[in-house]
């Protein structure tokens, strides 16, 4: 179990020195009883504080940010009236000033000697949060030994990024209450910082210390300037080698091929992986991050080809997280990249019973109608409804080797032709590669390969790298309206009207 450090000890160890700055004023009145203002009396000499929360604002790595933080010592950090008033007047304050805000529950919950009302304050200030994401500014979680109850299911629960700390006791009903009610221990290692962050319900376990760099490269992407970045000089579409369907496939499925975990090393900065999808799910399959192409930000959702196998393939779970991503990108208003790559979704009894078509649908609606920019990158494989459910967006990339089928050409052919040995014929006749996804309207741009991604892994992602920022950077550029309006024509359009853009250059294949 981690051991526990005051509010004011936490804030020393996060803020740059001398930087914090109090927003505390004198606490509510909540006319006591004889006896709980004895007990107020004896936690204020007890803590060194005046209530269970402290608010107020400091600097991380020299950019201001609000604070608000339980001193677990007063009352073991339970929230009453007076203390969700506090809160709720910082975030407020927050979102008047257009300031991150960062919060550090250390709670048992609500308090008990202020009954029903203090237990309703909660909605009080989960309102105040979700304004102050309402108004696109980011809300940041350290969940502290211990967290539970009504503070864990209210504001502890409601972060764009949230992180613990080590051993941390986190849990909905505290252990002790458990036991009593039902005369048993609670199973152990449940309640975990560790074990919330293995079932996807947390983005990582860090100490202290370690939450001002964390902090510094998320803030770097969330509040992110998007005036004034320009494009930069549109790259010229290179000759595309016309080469066959199936020379593609099986380049795309090298084990060598670089995917989204390289693009993210040697194209992209301040890279700050998440994890889950918040609600007890995490696929290994989707990669779900920050970033920054550029000067250009993105929440970024990606198939890791790395991670995916026959035994584990992309799964519901990815799905779901990808939308917590969307949700991301919509509440912040930064722009979202996707990346495909994948030989295709789950197909299993699991898969069916836990929602693999409704997930792939609510991803495509969820896209199509999404207000933030979006770009996606056909990276290696596009398989089935995998790659269904990631692709639309306003501008999609696509390396020269990737491609998109709705089942890989074996099981296309096995189909039409009761065998797989049509696959190579059957790829060429759907049209499934990049020169001809371009020709379709399906795809804008296509990433050169020289010539081929895995014989040149860092120049290729440098490339894919370099027309990400300048997408983006354009689309942050465009009305919002606009753009939405123009993507949905583009897929009304799709298969209907003829592609007006130019022919691409093709050099014939030796």
């Amino acid at each position: 179990m981690a051991s526990r450090i005051s509010a004011r000890q936490l804030l020393e160890r996060t803020l740059d020195a001398g930087s914090f700055v109090s927003w505390d004023s004198t606490p509510l009145d909540v006319n006591p009883s004889p006896e709980y203002a004895a007990e107020l009396a004896a936690a204020r000499e007890r803590s060194g504080a005046d209530e269970a929360v402290i608010t107020g604002e400091g600097l991380i790595r020299g950019r201001r940010v609000a604070v608000v933080a339980c001193e677990f010592s007063f009352l073991a950090g339970s929230i009453g009236v007076a203390a969700a008033q506090r809160l709720v007047e910082a975030v407020e304050r927050a979102t008047a000033e257009g300031l991150a805000l960062l919060a550090a529950p250390a709670s048992g919950g609500t308090r008990m000697q202020e009954g029903t009302v203090a237990f309703l304050s909660m909605v009080k200030i989960s309102a105040a949060i979700a304004a102050h994401k309402a108004a696109q500014l980011p809300y940041l979680v350290y969940l502290r030994n211990p967290t539970t109850g009504g503070v864990l299911a209210s504001w502890g629960s409601q972060g764009h990024v949230t992180v613990a700390e080590p051993g941390a006791l986190i849990g909905f009903l505290g252990p002790r209450v458990y036991e009593a009610l039902y005369e048993r221990e609670f199973p152990e290692g449940v309640q975990t910082a560790e074990n919330l962050y293995r079932r996807g319900l947390i983005d990582a376990v860090l100490e202290p210390e370690d939450v001002p760099e964390l902090a510094d490269r998320a803030l770097n992407v969330l509040m992110a300037s998007t005036d004034g970045l320009e494009p930069g000089p549109e790259r010229r579409q290179e000759p595309v080698t016309d080469v066959p369907a199936w020379d593609s496939i099986l380049r795309s499925r090298r084990e060598d091929r670089p995917g989204v975990r390289q693009l993210l090393r040697h194209a992209a900065r301040d890279v700050i992986p998440l994890n889950g999808t918040g609600d007890g799910e995490r696929d290994p399959g989707l990669l779900f991050a920050l970033a920054k192409f550029g000067e250009a930000p993105c929440v970024l959702l990606g198939q890791d080809r790395a991670r995916q196998t026959p035994e584990r393939p992309l799964g519901p779970a990815a799905l779901r997280e990808a939308r917590r991503g969307m949700r991301m990108a919509q509440e912040l208003g930064i722009p979202l990249v996707t990346v495909i790559d994948t030989p295709g979704a789950a197909l299993s009894k699991e898969a069916e019973e836990r929602g693999m078509a409704a997930s792939i649908a609510r991803c495509l609606a969820e896209l199509v109608m999404l207000p933030a920019p979006t770009v996606s990158v056909l990276l290696g494989q596009g398989t089935g409804g995998g790659a269904l459910a990631l692709i639309p967006a306003d501008r999609v990339l696509a390396a020269q080797h990737a491609w998109l089928s709705p089942l890989p050409p074996e099981g296309a052919s096995a189909i039409v032709y009761r065998t797989v040995d049509r696959g190579p014929e059957l790829a060429e006749k759907q049209g499934v590669r990049s020169l001809d996804l371009l020709r379709s309207g399906i795809v804008d741009r296509i990433v050169p390969e020289h010539d081929d991604a895995a014989e040149e892994v860092i120049s290729f992602c440098e490339r894919v790298g370099e027309h990400l920022r300048h997408e983006l950077v354009d689309l942050l550029r465009t009305d919002p309206t606009d753009r939405r309006d123009q993507r949905l024509l583009r897929y009304r359009r799709l298969g209907v009207e003829p592609d007006a853009r130019p022919d691409t250059p093709v050099v014939p294949n030796e």
